[in-house]
């Protein structure tokens, strides 16, 4: 399953920013716990930072991500503006040259905008050790600004809806089951995957590129497969919904669709089907 690192910035002595006796390190705790309690429900490995009022250097934070050989790192902030209620939105932070942060950065930002904050849009940020010392794709969560009160409003008064618009961003955009090599999969072909073995032509290959907790984040991803011209369905299995591209008729042209949608960004899974 895939591994995420869930970090809430600052902690301690380090409050972060600060309005009206409002620390940004208690509100990034907060929604960080909120964000990696849903995922944990949807099957994800979740890996936290600090789960309390501690202090750790930015540099200490990606060595836990790196340490732990999690798949995606995320952080979490809250912005603050020189004059208050001046600007408001939520902006998610990359260091740039990975696809799979900005991807991950556009599904959380569009997944809050629906909440009501104004999507401030991604922006590249070389100098944070978070996102540069991480050996993973990283992103960092600004959620509003603190000193701004219409964002803290939303924050306060629709926080399991912030929530779970940034869970279902991170749905959107990690797949629960990481990607196994193209020669295990050819392996897993060739043995039955410890399961029972059909004759190739009894078979049908596809490949999956994600599972989500919930139908529409599943649909989601199938439509915007089938935009790029790609057959998918949705199958459930095991309160899960799986997003599986193609219906193959042999191994290799599995691996050839796997190569394309690879190279379009996508995690893969080549899944075999007793032929119906």
């Amino acid at each position: 399953m895939a591994m995420i690192v869930i970090d809430a910035g600052h902690g301690g002595f380090d409050n972060g920013a600060m309005y009206q006796g409002r620390k940004e390190k208690d509100d990034n705790l907060r929604l960080a716990l909120a964000v990696g309690k849903i995922l944990e429900q949807q099957g994800y490995d979740v890996v936290y930072t600090r789960t309390a009022d501690v202090y750790q250097s930015p540099y200490e934070k990606a060595q836990i991500g790196n340490d732990a050989g999690a798949d995606y790192f995320i952080s979490f902030h809250r912005n603050s503006g020189e004059d208050d209620n001046t600007y408001n939105g939520v902006q998610t932070l990359i260091y740039g040259g990975d696809e799979r942060a900005e991807r991950l950065a556009e599904a959380i930002n569009s997944e809050l905008e629906k909440v009501g904050f104004a999507n401030l849009g991604i922006e590249e940020r070389t100098g944070l050790a978070v996102l540069r010392r991480t050996e993973m794709p990283a992103v960092l969560i600004e959620a509003g600004f603190i000193n701004h009160d219409r964002d803290n409003e939303i924050f306060d008064n629709n926080f399991n809806e912030v929530a779970s618009a940034i869970a279902m961003g991170i749905e959107q955009a990690v797949p629960l089951r990481q990607t196994v090599t193209g020669q295990e999969e050819m392996d897993d072909a060739d043995e039955g995957g410890g399961q029972e073995r059909f004759d190739e032509e009894d078979l049908i290959y596809g490949v999956e590129v994600g599972r989500f907790g919930y139908r529409t984040t599943a649909n989601f991803l199938a439509e915007q497969l089938m935009d790029q011209g790609f057959e998918s369905f949705v199958a459930k299995e095991g309160g899960l919904f799986r997003v599986v591209a193609g219906k193959e008729d042999s191994l290799e042209d599995a691996v050839a669709l796997k190569g394309k949608l690879r190279d379009l960004g996508y995690r893969t899974l080549i899944v075999a089907t007793d032929r119906q």
